[in-house]
């Protein structure tokens, strides 16, 4: 039933909402829409926003074989190497105004992680050269001007030459140098980019960034993942964030086996064992089969969060398939996801998912339907992961 549900609410209901918001004026897609769906066609279109439509529109072609989606991302990968892309000193930029022109230059590792991530899905899609080496190329200048001897730099200026305050990757009144969040999905990318290439360098850092996640960020006293960092990857804060946990569980997990190596596949599977049980126990709300959304110096933040379901789905499912526990792990998937039917889609018509709910189940009112940050990646990549995982269980 579940399989049906997710393939139905992929086809039927996420894809088209953001087929209705393809640009073919100014290339790209709307970038926002409020949370009275009404879009706004001057919006700012954000780049890590567009990496995210390329990646699931090329991970969706993979899937599902729609000529209709592979046309999707070529029209999104146009956008972001015509317009997103800096010709005079190389990477992304953080966001462009609704006719493509820029709006905010700065190079940020984070929006780095994702264009590589979205170029190298693109490739496998496609098969198309220059997206590899244009993933390649900000690899480089990744390595170059983030990287450095205990982890990655995150906000620096246009020509990369200075760093920022990070204001965008720090929340709950902090101000992180560095942060788990971009360690996770420069991991993610470098990832997708290895299983296009297998390249020995990309391994290399590949296995560093792991290195790091398993030495640094995990927190071994607690069973969870420290989230905001100093320039030396001390901790500052005390945040707990659930959705993130379980989200690395996953893709952890698919960078381990993706790999092949024993060594890092018994480290992290002790590691992933330890931070699912524990999510299990400290975020999975039984009263509503839902997962909260983090703890900050003790207090319990109780809203779900959109892409926090999501990420669980599937974090709980992976959780069964690596052996981390039993049929529980399989059942709170599945609660979860009815969770998400009931109360994260968006029943209306033009609607897709809301950004959040109560303890009620009401929605938060003062969030949009799509932003910068809202897209369909973490959703329309649990539709995709669900489907194939459960297919092949079957």
């Amino acid at each position: 039933m579940m399989t049906k549900e997710i393939k139905d609410e992929l086809l039927g209901h996420i894809i088209p909402f953001w087929n209705s918001l393809r640009d073919d004026e100014f290339g790209g897609w709307y970038g926002q829409v409020n949370k009275d769906l009404n879009v706004d066609k001057k919006g700012e279109k954000g780049v890590i926003l567009h990496s995210r439509i390329l990646w699931f529109y090329s991970n969706a072609y993979i899937a599902l074989k729609d000529p209709a989606l592979l046309d999707n991302a070529k029209h999104a990968y146009e956008f972001l190497t015509e317009k997103c892309y800096d010709k005079q000193y190389g990477g992304v930029y953080w966001a462009m105004n609704h006719d493509g022109t820029v709006l905010d230059d700065m190079k940020h590792s984070y929006c780095q992680a994702f264009f590589i991530y979205a170029l190298s899905s693109y490739y496998r899609a496609s098969g198309d050269k220059n997206a590899l080496k244009t993933a390649y190329d900000v690899m480089e200048l990744v390595e170059k001007h983030h990287a450095d001897d205990v982890a990655y730099k995150e906000k620096l200026s246009r020509d990369w030459s200075k760093e920022l305050a990070n204001d965008e990757l720090s929340e709950n009144g902090l101000m992180a140098d560095k942060t788990m969040n971009t360690t996770l999905h420069l991991m993610e990318a470098y990832t997708e980019l290895y299983l296009a290439d297998k390249s020995p360098k990309v391994l290399e850092r590949l296995k560093f960034q792991l290195d790091i996640t398993y030495d640094k960020i995990f927190d071994k006293d607690n069973d969870k993942l420290f989230v905001f960092f100093d320039r030396e990857l001390n901790e500052i804060g005390s945040v707990y964030s659930y959705g993130h946990d379980i989200e690395a569980t996953w893709l952890i997990d698919r960078a381990v086996d993706i790999i092949g190596d024993e060594e890092y596949a018994a480290k992290f599977h002790d590691m992933n064992k330890r931070i699912v049980a524990h999510i299990a126990k400290t975020a999975y709300d039984k009263e509503s089969g839902s997962l909260l959304n983090e703890c900050d110096n003790g207090v319990v933040n109780r809203l779900r969060i959109w892409w926090v379901q999501a990420e669980s789905v599937v974090g709980f499912l992976n959780a069964y398939q690596h052996g981390y526990g039993g049929h529980e792990y399989v059942d709170i998937a599945e609660n979860i996801w009815s969770y998400i039917m009931n109360n994260i889609v968006d029943k209306r018509s033009g609607g897709e998912w809301i950004w959040a709910a109560d303890d009620s189940g009401k929605p938060d009112p003062s969030r949009s339907v799509v932003d910068p940050w809202k897209c369909p990646y973490h959703n329309g990549r649990m539709c995709i992961e669900m489907i194939q995982r459960l297919s092949s269980a079957s």
